[in-house]
């Protein structure tokens, strides 16, 4: 019994110290922030090492960006959670945050020693366009998960004009959808129950 139980606490350790990693690396070369790092996320934790489903990490991305805070951060914490518990949100949101610390605090050190060289002016220069590239990837692999159907189609379209075109905050658009949302499924259980009566009544 007592093997058993260091067994399973071994394999426990291992599988923390293995989303530690992942994560950490992801969180090194990942420019861009949490956007960005939403199909290396999907590739290391869904496709890579099958420690979440699609359908999981689909709905994690949705409950992620309905609550304030950073992206990278509350994605890794809620990946971490489903998957081994406190340990594992804890362990993941270290390995996120820690290259960005690190690097950030070396860049802050020494960055207006050679932030007017040629060489990391173009390096920054090529970084814009394969981030904004690694967001628009991102934004495609989570449209080919929806279920569209028109009324989704709609509220991307009038989301999409509201922030893009009328510079309104983001927050108000997700809000809207989660309240007209709300509002929806709770007319349907009503209206569902109300047949049910009818039917039992008859």
């Amino acid at each position: 019994m007592q093997r058993q139980e260091k067994g399973q606490e071994s394999k426990q350790i291992s599988l923390l110290w293995a989303m530690f990693a992942s994560c950490f690396k992801i969180g090194l070369f990942t420019f861009g922030g949490g956007f960005a790092m939403i199909p290396l996320m999907e590739k290391e934790f869904v496709e890579n090492k099958g420690w979440i489903s699609k359908h999981k990490f689909m709905s994690t991305i949705s409950a992620v960006q309905s609550i304030p805070g950073a992206v990278a951060i509350n994605l890794s914490i809620f990946l971490g959670y489903n998957i081994a518990g406190i340990s594992g949100a804890i362990f993941t949101a270290l390995g996120v945050a820690l290259p960005s610390f690190i690097v950030i605090l070396l860049i802050a050190i020494g960055f207006y020693g050679f932030s007017e060289y040629p060489l990391v002016i173009n390096a920054f220069r090529g970084i814009r366009p394969a981030v904004v590239a690694l967001i628009i990837f991102a934004g495609y692999r989570l449209s080919k998960n929806i279920d569209w159907s028109f009324k989704l189609v709609i509220a991307f379209v009038l989301s999409l004009i509201l922030t893009g075109f009328f510079g309104i905050n983001p927050v108000w658009p997700i809000l809207t959808a989660i309240l007209i949302a709300f509002l929806y499924h709770f007319a349907q259980a009503k209206k569902e129950r109300e047949e049910q009566q009818e039917t039992t009544s008859a």
